[in-house]
């Protein structure tokens, strides 16, 4: 199949850093249909080679595995083409439409990752000129507005242009191979699901942590904060995926349909579990690595009082059948202890003890997403040395756990998020793409937080870089009786 995959903001941050090399890697992989064409769109004044240089040498800031040597770069390079445009110029996108029509690719992929207010622009700039053909899907970047109605803003006017089949709202972390798993792991096989339930669940905890700061995109943090940056859509998305119903096929719609319970299952906030159940945070000056670093609001672009929050830790319930009475936690921030990303599952006691096991040290099943990628079952078994035993008319048991690596078992057969995302684009498969009802539920869902916040003169918690977030964090987990997978 041709296809014409057209990258607006094509000199881009997210460009270089992420969309070249997954295409270099589907390229690499033979996983990229061929009779392909890539064409970067900028304002910059370049022909196809300075466009094509430029590439190569963004690729030597790309980690070591994925950069291309010169000979396949040779071969990558003569599907990149570069198209200059000015997007509030009409006359710059018919030239865009004639570029694509002398070649009439049989499918034509519009990747949009520029800043969100120009979303509804190029929709409308699109479709006048011809550019919303059936053959034609977009895919629209997040965050895709900052609140809830400027998000429907952006929605009613992509529909306007273009059919919901035709859009394609990405959020990376649905293409992990770990959360391609979790699908896997609970709906292809008989082993886990008759106890993915609230009777033999405790609690489930979302943990997105960063190590570093804001670095170089303190401006755009500043508009954004970590709550629109990463819990209304990776780690609502993370929790829909833990929590829905076994969907009727593995079809798009089948699955969009039961995340979309869970987002309208969610408890709804009030004002005092806004106050109770959700804590926000900001890093302070502290030590990340061994080294010194400086405070969010000593940061490059950052308002040197801004309470834009760098941390949030909640606790929810999901008022369902399944998970009624269940506890879901989610934290994420920067500037943390370490980077780590993961989504433990705690498993209840068993009903009665006849072993003397470890004080609160239990079942649970941890899905690894970043930097380890896999899973880790943790059980408890009879050890070796079993003297105290025999001396006791109780045995005690041992804290054990089978650990499933999942880049050491697949090896070069594992897929990145973007490079599966982009393929799936290409190929036309919606299932992991978000369909704009779940997301105006995840928004309507976050925004009382955001309301509470703008009238909270107290601002954000400071936390010292380096650390695992404000002590409020672990106190709100704690009047559950639970505590984060880190400290336990």
């Amino acid at each position: 199949m041709s296809f014409d995959l057209v990258m607006f903001g094509g000199t881009g941050d997210l460009a270089w850093r992420k969309l070249m090399p997954a295409l270099f890697q589907a390229f690499r992989h033979g996983t990229l249909p061929e009779g392909g064409r890539i064409i970067g769109v900028g304002r910059d004044d370049l022909s196809h080679d300075q466009y094509r240089a430029l590439i190569q040498s963004r690729f030597e800031k790309v980690e070591l595995a994925k950069r291309p040597s010169a000979e396949e770069f040779a071969r990558f390079a003569a599907i990149l083409e570069f198209v200059r445009m000015d997007l509030s110029k009409s006359e710059d996108y018919a030239r865009l439409a004639e570029t694509l029509n002398a070649r009439n690719a049989d499918g034509i992929v519009m990747y949009v990752a520029t800043a969100p207010s120009l979303f509804t622009n190029v929709c409308e700039q699109l479709a006048a000129s011809g550019l919303n053909s059936p053959k034609v899907r977009i895919v629209l970047e997040k965050p895709l507005g900052h609140d809830l109605a400027s998000n429907r803003a952006i929605n009613q006017t992509v529909s306007r242009f273009f059919k919901e089949d035709q859009v394609y709202r990405i959020d990376h972390y649905l293409g992990k191979p770990s959360v391609q798993n979790l699908f896997a792991l609970r709906f292809g096989n008989a082993l886990f699901e008759p106890l993915w339930r609230r009777e033999h669940i405790a609690n489930i905890q979302i943990t997105i942590a960063e190590d570093l700061g804001v670095e170089s995109r303190g401006a755009f943090y500043e508009t954004t904060g970590a709550l629109r940056d990463m819990v209304q859509n990776h780690a609502l998305q993370l929790l829909c995926a833990i929590a829905m119903e076994p969907p009727i096929n593995a079809g798009a719609d089948a699955i969009r349909d039961e995340k979309l319970k869970v987002l309208r299952s969610l408890k709804p906030w009030t004002q005092e579990t806004l106050k109770q159940d959700v804590v926000r945070g900001q890093y302070s000056a502290g030590t990340s690595g061994g080294a010194k670093v400086p405070g969010y609001r000593e940061e490059t672009g950052v308002n040197p009082q801004s309470n834009t929050e760098t941390f949030v830790a909640l606790r929810t319930e999901i008022a369902n059948w399944r998970w009624a009475g269940v506890p879901f936690y989610i934290r994420t921030g920067k500037r943390l202890s370490g980077r780590d990303a993961r989504i433990v599952i705690n498993f209840r006691p068993t009903p009665h003890a006849i072993f003397n096991s470890n004080e609160g040290v239990g079942n649970r099943l941890v899905i690894n997403l970043q930097p380890k990628d896999g899973l880790e079952l943790h059980l408890l078994a009879q050890g070796q040395d079993n003297r105290q035993s025999r001396a006791s008319a109780t045995q005690s048991l041992a804290p054990v756990q089978l650990d499933l690596d999942f880049d050491k078992r697949f090896g070069s057969e594992r897929v990145g998020a973007y490079e599966r995302l982009l393929l799936d684009v290409i190929d036309g498969r919606l299932n992991l793409f978000v369909r704009s009802d779940e997301q105006e539920e995840a928004w309507r869902w976050v925004e009382p937080m955001l309301e509470h916040w703008a009238a909270d003169t107290s601002g954000p918690r400071l936390y010292a870089a380096g650390t695992w977030g404000p002590s409020a964090s672990s106190a709100m987990i704690a009047r559950d009786g639970f505590c984060w997978s880190e400290e336990s």
